[in-house]
């Protein structure tokens, strides 16, 4: 109400009552017929009330930076941070430490003592702030601040809606958890997509193309760029079977889904599935000449296609550290002469591997990496779901600690996950500058997954 009377207190410009023709046109209700006198106190009494709610505003925003320190929650791409110091409100922002808020977005920062300057940069982008100093620098671009970054003992924060802004992130803030919700920018990378297992008219297709078969639209190819066709298996012998008691077939109109995938510019791999259940896969990797047999093999059928996946899962399982050595040499060579003979006609090799913190431990990471274009880290099945973001993250350290970075795809089983978990594990490639994803498999996604997926990754 004070604001109205104080607004209305602007017609009067004498000490006489206002009564020109103008004021009779605009009518009484609107109309104050006062003294300069009046006009005065009236004035006053605004200024007072002004300064109080002010005084009264500066108060809470004090007492929230003296109460909540620590009890701010931050989640980058649906993962809680840990920060020291802790965030903390001041005057009404959250307030975080630059250089571990730097970090968590993979940006560059340097500090300027001398002239307590901040500097980050990424991708192009250049954001400069100056402690106490309520501007920035975006791009060499004057940008006010509402708030300046402050020193808190002997650290410096910064105000995280417009660091993080700045570098094409969206901030919310959720009231009840008292959390701070950062989704960094869609990033360019890979995504993997297993189509499997049965026949052309299962739900891969509709999954992948958008309609039932043999229709197409686009659906999700501008999604999905490579496609890892899941429709061959190998006995120990070295034959390769379109066909296997595990499910793994070649479907009838299998050259209908190459050609479909054709018209998208999606990349195709033959995905080849074995197991070393009963020792199939070792008696087979320590057989040289069932190993030959198998590349020849493999190489003539892998020329309908860009490339092969070799998907041999449950090696070093209960095996003694001699046989375990003699099993990681035994794929290490095998790898070695099919690498050399796909590069040969022009084709390439991914590796699906169970990652270095399951129970399998017949992968060397380090020579595979070496030999194979990729490697997707199966980063699942460790017991609950959804997947445990500690042992997923863990696992990618581990793998990313021997391989190049952009060589890995964090390989996640989409049915165990939910929108939020998801964008979490997406969020861990981005983390690491991954070469990308590989989900398993077509046909179980949601279309709430895929809203994840279209938000958070550049094809």
């Amino acid at each position: 109400m004070f604001l109205s009377d104080f607004s209305r207190t602007f017609s009067v410009v004498s000490d006489r009552p206002l009564d020109t023709p103008l004021c009779k046109k605009l009518g009484r209700a609107f109309v104050f017929r006062i003294t300069r006198r009046e006009f005065m106190r009236r004035l006053l009494l605004c200024l007072m009330i002004g300064l109080f709610l002010a005084g009264l505003m500066g108060t809470t925003a004090y007492a929230q930076e003296r109460e909540m320190p620590g009890r701010i929650n931050l989640m980058l791409d649906g993962m809680v941070l840990d920060f020291d110091p802790a965030p903390v409100i001041h005057n009404a922002f959250t307030m975080l430490p630059f250089r571990s808020v730097a970090e968590a977005l993979n940006v560059e920062v340097r500090w300027d003592e001398a002239n307590r300057t901040i500097v980050a940069e990424k991708e192009g982008i250049s954001v400069v702030m100056l402690v106490d100093k309520p501007y920035a620098y975006v791009n060499n671009r004057l940008v006010l601040l509402e708030v300046s970054p402050l020193l808190l003992e002997g650290r410096t924060l910064i105000p995280v809606r417009f660091f993080t802004e700045a570098f094409g992130c969206k901030v919310d803030w959720i009231p009840a958890s008292l959390t701070v919700k950062i989704s960094s920018p869609a990033q360019k990378m890979q995504v993997v997509a297993f189509y499997a297992l049965g026949d052309e008219k299962t739900s891969s297709w509709t999954d992948l193309f958008g309609r039932p078969y043999p229709e197409i639209e686009p659906g999700n190819t501008g999604i999905v760029s490579d496609l890892a066709l899941g429709w061959y298996s190998m006995d120990e012998e070295g034959n390769l079977l379109t066909q296997s008691a595990t499910g793994w077939q070649r479907p009838n109109a299998w050259e209908a889904v190459v050609e479909a995938t054709r018209q998208y510019k999606i990349y195709t791999e033959m995905v080849i599935h074995m197991t070393d259940g009963e020792s199939r896969l070792s008696d087979f990797l320590n057989n040289p000449q069932a190993g030959e047999k198998a590349i020849a093999a493999i190489i003539k059928e892998a020329r309908f296609y860009n490339g092969v996946n070799l998907d041999w899962e449950g090696l070093g399982w209960n095996e003694d550290s001699q046989q375990l050595a003699q099993t990681r040499e035994a794929l290490n060579n095998f790898v070695k002469r099919l690498s050399r003979e796909l590069k040969a006609a022009g084709l390439t090799l991914t590796l699906t591997l169970h990652p270095l913190n399951s129970a399998y431990l017949g992968y060397d990471y380090q020579t595979l990496g070496q030999e194979a274009d990729r490697i997707v880290i199966m980063a699942y099945d460790y017991g609950s779901k959804p997947e445990p973001i500690t042992l997923v993250k863990q696992a990618v350290e581990m793998a990313a600690a021997v391989v190049s970075a952009d060589k890995l795809l964090l390989g996640i089983a989409t049915l165990g996950e939910n929108p939020e978990s998801l964008e979490n594990k997406i969020g861990q490639a981005k983390k690491y500058k991954l070469g990308g994803i590989a989900l398993w498999r077509l046909g179980l996604l949601s279309s709430e997954k895929w809203d994840v997926l279209r938000d958070n990754i550049i094809k």
